[in-house]
């Protein structure tokens, strides 16, 4: 159990009656919402609030069932479906509405630096504060001000956004401010408890009813309506104040709950991480499965790979210089030695560890056709909205990707001799913050710029797949250029990969897959 849902789970017995024990002594809600309602009749006499045309009062009826009373037209309906649970005797459910004095939206006006009065909007409320300093001026007339003025003890409601739902109990107004449309204001009856009322709003309950009234759209939005509706446990007003001391009290130990668990979160994330890492690390050396010689060895799979070449280059698929590969192997004097044509180089110092006997040592480039991608020109319309995937690095998964945001024309495709990646290519991204990120083609597909596309050649593309993940830190420190790194598809068809026989590479793979199931 993390902080947030330690803190719902003590807030969900708040609400149900079940945090502090109950006192058959205290004055039971009924009474309490009598007095509102007598109250609120008060305020719309003298004309300081509207009458609410939907005012209700919930009462249970001789049966044990729940019943709502509209006051304009009389209507008695059952709403035993809408009560969540059950509460303590002395406790009554009520509407937000019939408590409120005014659901109120905020004023639309440009944030100015100077102005008639201060103005809060969504984004000056950080962790339950608002910081006064960034809050900006605006224009608005004096006999308007007063309808949107805020005082202590309102709640603010955010009505759209990514925040939509999100509350602020007005503790203190330190300079005269009203507040912004994005903004609804809730005013409700003195007699009840600010800080429980608070506390419902952070409630299951109340996020609940949120989301059954939330408008989803491009930006989802709530209105007064939902806010109004909402169903509420209403205590006696002095459990309601225990409630509030007891919530008070244990915040704090929630809060160091919250801390500790978040900071064990993430060592257990770290420790995850960095034994996913000794896995692949494990699995590249040649130690994570045993080696079987009935596999044969992996210069055996080099020379299917030179006649696989050789009959893509007679089909016109491949071009004749890529038979041109190096060998490498290891000395007499146990260095390791690259045959390029007639030279011999001296490569021990690229060699980063040990490898079994029937292991060799390859460039990437031997073992894959590679081609990056290109953009066409944007603001085009002949070469964008088409039917052919085009990817761009952002969307490279970690696993296998069968869908683009975008797509491109033919003519696009043949404009800027696009690569076609097949499915089953392995897909690595070369620049900026997304170098090393990976991806296996689900769907044909083309690519943009900063992405390499590889067609592996009698490799198992999987193993090639996780020796990239395996790779991503070595990539990151070859980068170059910039701010941001970035590896050329030459350095990537130069890179060293160690090759397996294509038996073991299964195996390795099933067995990478097997312990990255059970760390999850």
């Amino acid at each position: 159990m993390n902080g947030k849902q330690l803190k719902n789970s003590i807030l969900q017995w708040a609400i149900q009656g079940k945090l502090v024990p109950q006192d058959p002594n205290d004055e039971p809600a009924s009474v309490l919402l009598e007095k509102i309602r007598t109250e609120k009749a008060r305020l719309v006499k003298e004309g300081k609030i509207k009458k609410d045309k939907n005012e209700s009062f919930i009462f249970r009826g001789d049966d044990n069932s729940y019943y709502e009373k509209f006051l304009a037209t009389r209507e008695v309906k059952c709403i035993d479906e809408e009560i969540p649970f059950e509460i303590p005797q002395g406790w009554e459910w009520e509407r937000w509405g019939n408590i409120s004095q005014s659901i109120q939206y905020g004023y639309n006006a440009p944030a100015l630096e100077k102005g008639v009065i201060r103005m809060v909007r969504i984004s000056d409320i950080q962790d339950n504060k608002v910081l006064w300093n960034t809050v900006p001026f605006c224009m608005i007339e004096e006999k308007d001000i007063e309808t949107y003025l805020l005082k202590i003890n309102d709640i603010l409601f955010a009505r759209t956004g990514g925040t939509v739902g999100k509350s602020f109990l007005v503790k203190d107004v330190p300079m005269k401010s009203i507040y912004a449309g994005y903004l609804i204001r809730t005013r409700y009856s003195s007699l009840l408890c600010p800080h429980y009322m608070k506390a419902f709003m952070e409630s299951q309950l109340y996020w609940e009813q949120l989301k059954n009234g939330t408008i989803a759209t491009a930006q989802p939005n709530c209105n007064g309506k939902t806010l109004a509706k909402m169903l509420l446990p209403i205590p006696p007003i002095n459990e309601q104040k225990r409630i509030v001391e007891r919530l008070h009290r244990i915040s704090p130990f929630i809060e160091r709950y919250s801390k500790s668990q978040d900071a064990l979160n993430l060592m257990n994330m770290q420790i995850r991480e960095q034994l996913k890492k000794s896995v692949l690390q494990e699995a590249i050396q040649g130690k994570l499965v045993p080696q079987i010689a009935e596999e044969g060895t992996s210069q055996e799979l080099l020379e299917q790979i030179k006649l696989e070449k050789q009959k893509l280059i007679k089909e016109g698929k491949l071009k004749k210089s890529s038979l041109f590969d190096s060998i490498i192997y290891k000395g007499d004097d146990n260095k390791y030695y690259e045959q390029v044509n007639k030279k011999c180089l001296d490569i021990t110092d690229q060699i980063p560890f040990e490898i079994p006997e029937n292991w060799v040592w390859v460039r990437m480039g031997q073992i894959g056709d590679w081609g990056a991608g290109s953009t066409p020109q944007r603001g085009n319309a002949n070469y964008y909205n088409g039917k052919i995937l085009w990817l761009k690095t952002g969307e490279l998964n970690n696993r296998i990707v069968y869908d683009t945001e975008e797509k491109v024309t033919q003519k696009a495709f043949q404009d800027y001799s696009l690569r076609m990646n097949k499915i089953g290519d392995v897909l690595i991204a070369m620049y900026g913050a997304t170098i090393g990120k990976l991806a296996i083609v689900g769907k044909e597909l083309t690519t943009n710029q900063a992405c390499c596309g590889c067609t592996p050649y009698l490799i198992y593309n999987w193993y090639l797949f996780y020796f990239l993940m395996a790779s991503r830190d070595s990539f990151i420190k070859k980068g170059e250029g910039g701010a941001q790194p970035n590896i050329s598809r030459v350095k990537l068809v130069g890179h060293l990969i160690p090759l397996p026989p294509l038996k073991e590479q299964y195996r390795i793979v099933a067995q990478i897959e097997k312990l990255f199931e059970q760390l999850r």
